[in-house]
Parts: C-alpha cells; structure tokens; sequence
C-alpha cells in the first residue's frame, strides 16, 4: 500500500479504509461540528503563493537551524497520545524516523510507549510533552523522570483545560483503556487486519503512568494550571521549555517575558475549541508581536509540504506533522510513513522552487504569499 501514497489525503483514504470506525474517528476527529477544523483549512487555501521564474533555484535546501542544530527535514514530529492505535509499534517507527531525519519526536505524555525507549530509539532526538493534571504532584514526577531519562526540551501543553468534546469519539464511547461493548466487538470484527494485529501486539496503553504513585485519567480536569506552575516548571527545568497550544498575541508576549525558550502556535489540531481562531492567521500576528528572533513554532492543519511553505512564510520557525503521519502508519506500516515523509519533503522542495527560494530561511520566504 506504500506505494498508493502519493499525499496526505492518500495516506488518510488507507487508513479509514483499514482502522476500525471509533479508532479512525479518535485519531481523525475535531471538536464540536468541527467548523474549527474547517475554517483552519479555508485560511490555508485563502493564502495564496507568489510563482516567481527565471531564478537559480536548481539548489535548495530543506535543514533548517533549531536550537543551534540542524534540523535535515523542515518539520519535526507533533507529540500524539496513543499512536500504538494506529499500528503496533507506531510510536518507535516515529522515533526512528526523527533518528534518521534528525529532527525532534514530540513524546506525549499519554504515549503508548514509556518515554525511555523512544529517546533511545529516536537516538537523542526526541522532545516530552507534559500535561499538567490534578494537583500536580504526578505532572512534576514526569518531569524527573524526563530529566534523569535524557532530555533536553520539554513542551508545556497548555490548550486542554478540560479535555475538548469530540463527538465522533463520543459516539463511539471510545474511552482508555477500551470498554469493549456490542457496538465496539462488531467494529473490531468487521476489521479483522487491524483487531488481529493489535490482539498479538497486546492492548495499547498509557505508558508513563506505570510507575509506583501515580494514576492518570486520560478526561481529568487540568484547569489548576496557571502562570505559578509555568514559573515553578521554569525553575526546576534545567533544559529548553516550549509552551504549546497559544493563539493569542497577548499570552504569547506573556511567555516571552516569563522566560520560556520558543512558543508554538496551535490549536490542537483543532480538537479543542472549535470557534478558536485559525492558527495559521494567528502565527502571522504571533510573529509580528514578538520580532523576528525569538523561536515561533507551528502545528495544526499541516497537509502538504504548500502547506509547511505557507506556515514558514507566516512566520514559523520549525513545523511539526500530527495526525497524516499516524494515517501513514495505519495505512502501510513503517514503509508508509517513510513514503508520506518523502512525498511531504518533495512536495516542499518543489514549491521552493515554483517561488524562487532555495531555502526556507526567514529571508528567502519572505515576500512569497501573494497580498
């Protein structure tokens, strides 16, 4: 089935094809009517590239400089709760894909795969991403844990106060662990590939929270967080903090003057809010706000590599790839999602080229969205 991939939209066609309804609408799903998720969409068509000719172009490069390294693919991994769901094993293919693309892997706190193993697998290149819950007793062992394990960055999620209603994942009564019900055997059975596959492999889990004192509940509440946990995480993370999950100009020139090293812009996919604004109009201000230096990261919505163009002229620094990679995975395994990663990159490189830029440095994509 790789070689059927030949876009992201190839990649999610497999996929529905294959993953059980409850799994597919878990992974695929938005908030709401999800208009959220389609106005994200809109904003990224609206924005129209700028074709230039007769320029050298036949030179181009993809690395892009983060956090003093070179990253060799301009878009990093997006950290995703339960990638084992959309095939065993999903969470170490991501990590040895960072491996070979040298680019981060977002470690979710709610991975299916402990946090250990997938810095090893990802050989270093590898970023965890921390929800804070309940009281936070739990939320600050992780961040010890992620310390002694080797890590350098983490990412503050600070979009899910309460976890957002999705109803195409309530409709299913999908829950963690799985509540296996009439409704849910009938799915699995009428998708006999991905049930087999999973029965063998055994049933995913949460991994991170197997550890002596500490439960987690996947919909509990996280809206204790304010800006004294963002200060108490600041004073006892020796490494980079990234916050995730902000739209508003305001918070954004907050987090400056609180210290943190890069902010990324995002809506979670859009599985959050649905009447958030769009987050790829919102990088443009973001951007505007805080100056040309300090490190603005993007996720949500990405597609195509048009797209990952568009988000770098907006403004963004790096990219991060969620759920099409996840789609990839379901559809043809590892094979996929390597195949879906290099139609990604062909995708960017070509557009370079249609624009005139050989990079995609804040001075070579500057001008290129057509007012």
């Amino acid at each position: 089935m790789a070689t059927g991939i030949h876009s992201s939209v190839d990649a999610r066609r497999i996929a529905r094809q294959r993953l059980p309804w409850m799994v597919f609408d878990y992974i695929d799903g938005a908030a709401g009517r999800e208009t959220g998720a389609a106005r994200n969409r809109a904003s990224f068509d609206a924005l129209v590239l700028r074709p230039r000719i007769l320029r050298d172009v036949s030179e181009r490069s993809l690395a892009v400089s983060l956090f003093g390294k070179t990253a060799k693919a301009p878009f990093g991994i997006s950290p995703m709760g339960m990638c084992n769901l959309s095939g065993p094993g999903a969470d170490l293919m991501l990590a040895r894909l960072a491996a070979r693309e040298q680019v981060p892997l977002g470690v979710s706190t709610v991975a299916s795969t402990a946090m250990e193993p997938l810095i090893e697998a990802a050989e270093g290149h590898a970023w965890f991403q921390l929800y804070f819950s309940g009281d936070g007793a739990g939320t600050f062992k992780l961040v010890e844990r992620a310390k002694a394990a080797g890590y350098d960055t983490i990412i503050l999620t600070v979009d899910v106060p309460e976890v957002g209603r999705r109803p195409r994942e309530l409709r299913h009564g999908f829950t963690m662990p799985f509540r296996i019900g009439p409704k849910q055997f009938l799915d699995f059975a009428l998708h006999p590939r991905w049930s087999l596959a999973a029965l063998f492999d055994g049933r995913p889990q949460m991994a991170n929270f197997d550890m002596p004192g500490y439960t987690f509940d996947r919909v509990e509440s996280r809206a204790k967080a304010n800006w004294d946990t963002l200060a108490h995480l600041r004073d006892i993370w020796p490494g980079r903090l990234v916050v995730k999950g902000v739209l508003d100009v305001e918070d954004a020139l907050a987090l400056q003057a609180a210290g943190v090293d890069a902010i990324q812009v995002s809506s979670h996919g859009a599985r959050q809010l649905e009447s958030a604004p769009s987050p790829i109009m919102a990088l443009a201000e973001i951007k505007a706000a805080l100056g040309g230096a300090f490190p603005l990261f993007y996720d949500s919505g990405l597609r195509s590599g048009e797209d990952v163009l568009k988000a770098y002229a907006q403004g963004a620094s790096f990219t991060f790839l969620g759920r099409i990679l996840q789609f990839a995975i379901a559809a043809a395994g590892e094979e996929g999602l390597q195949a879906l990663w290099d139609v990604l990159r062909q995708e960017t490189s070509i557009s370079l080229a249609q624009v005139g830029a050989n990079s995609l440095e804040p001075h070579a994509v500057r001008g290129i969205i057509r007012n």
